[in-house]
């Protein structure tokens, strides 16, 4: 198996590794990279893991060795992981001078590339499918050997795993905002955890995978986690769900657009699925599997917390959609939200994943 973090669900996975951080390997303290700029405001619009125009200077930073959690029968790090622990610590300047942060509940958008769900949410259709075709096909199930006996049948992972959070609600941000870190309690990994704890409170059998593949270097991220999906789907070949979970970074102007919404008296950042569709040369021939289950998700999160989603991003995107028919991407709030708004939403993302599969298999 590819060496990765992992939190298993339901079923467990017993592992004891044995490893070493070898320092002589660790890149030298405060070495200057320049990279892609890997969040300034990279929105769903933008495709991920390309090299933008804009730099950012980055650091790498040798790690801190202390206080790193011993393995354990569900917890397995890899040596490179290992060796990143508060190596980027979490950034929580509450300066001003960034500019502001707008608060906006994204709903029933107008448009002529948006269409509704039967059953609740919409769609943004940005592809050559006519709206109306596209939805006949959202009315399909998708066809997956769903499993209820707490075997694996989800992997959750991060191609971008250090991306974060304000701290708190506020609304403002500092200059250079640009959030990103390696402390898992407080970028994607917690997010996934939140999902992961609801997948196995349902029974159903999940993988988290919290390895680190965005830094020290953004670019090639995907080529990354792939190697980490392929990796566990060869040992699980049970999973038939496999769930790439990020955060947007939604921007207009020097302001920063955070999308929530009231669940239950408590607010949480909106999330937003996008299901990739194959123009002809990506390699994607059962892209149509990973839009049927977009839309069941996204119509059950609806019915059980409405105004949850924004709309299902459809375009022409891979993202690993191509290793399985059940590969979604789904941001989880921007870079504007709370950490407590995103993980809160990774609870409500979490239940409403785990009513989906428990209605596909009653289904099938």
């Amino acid at each position: 198996m590819n060496k990765a973090i992992i939190r298993c669900g339901a079923s467990g996975i017993a592992a004891a590794i044995a490893f070493s951080v070898m320092l002589e390997t660790v890149i030298p303290r405060l070495q200057q990279i320049e990279i892609g700029k890997a969040d300034s405001c990279l929105t769903a619009e933008t495709v991920r893991d390309s090299a933008p125009a804009q730099t950012e200077t980055v650091y790498r930073v040798e790690p801190a060795m202390a206080a790193v959690p011993e393995n354990s029968a569900d917890t397995w790090e890899s040596d490179g992981s290992r060796a990143m622990w508060s190596s980027l610590p979490y950034r929580n300047s509450h300066a001003s001078d960034g500019g502001s942060i707008v608060r906006k509940q994204y709903q029933n958008l107008p448009g002529l590339m948006f269409f509704r769900l039967d059953g609740g949410g919409q769609v943004r259709n940005s592809t050559f499918w006519s709206n109306a075709d596209l939805l006949e096909e959202s009315r399909k199930l998708p066809t997956l050997d769903l499993r209820l006996d707490g075997s694996p049948t989800v992997l959750i992972y991060h191609t971008h795993t250090t991306e974060s959070y304000m701290d708190g609600e506020a609304d403002s941000y500092p200059a250079g905002f640009n959030f990103r870190t390696t402390e898992p309690d407080k970028n994607m990994v917690s997010v996934g955890d939140a999902i992961t704890r609801e997948l196995e409170a349902a029974g159903i059998g999940v993988i988290h995978a919290g390895e680190i593949h965005d830094y020290p270097q953004w670019n090639g991220s995907y080529s990354r986690s792939a190697v980490t999906i392929k990796s566990i789907l060869a040992e699980n070949p049970g999973i038939c769900i496999v769930l790439d979970i990020h955060r947007d970074a939604i921007c207009s102007g020097s302001s920063v657009i955070a999308p929530v919404v009231q669940v239950e008296g408590k607010q949480s950042a909106q999330i937003m699925i996008i299901s990739g569709c194959d123009k002809g040369d990506m390699n994607m021939p059962n892209y149509r599997e990973n839009f049927h289950l977009a839309c069941q998700l996204q119509q059950t999160a609806e019915q059980m917390f409405p105004g949850l989603t924004r709309p299902i991003l459809f375009d022409y995107r891979k993202y690993n959609q191509n290793l399985t028919t059940g590969s979604l991407l789904i941001e989880v709030g921007s870079q504007g939200n709370s950490l407590e708004e995103a993980q809160y939403a990774g609870t409500l993302t979490g239940r409403a994943i785990a009513e989906t599969i428990r209605r596909l298999a009653q289904e099938n």
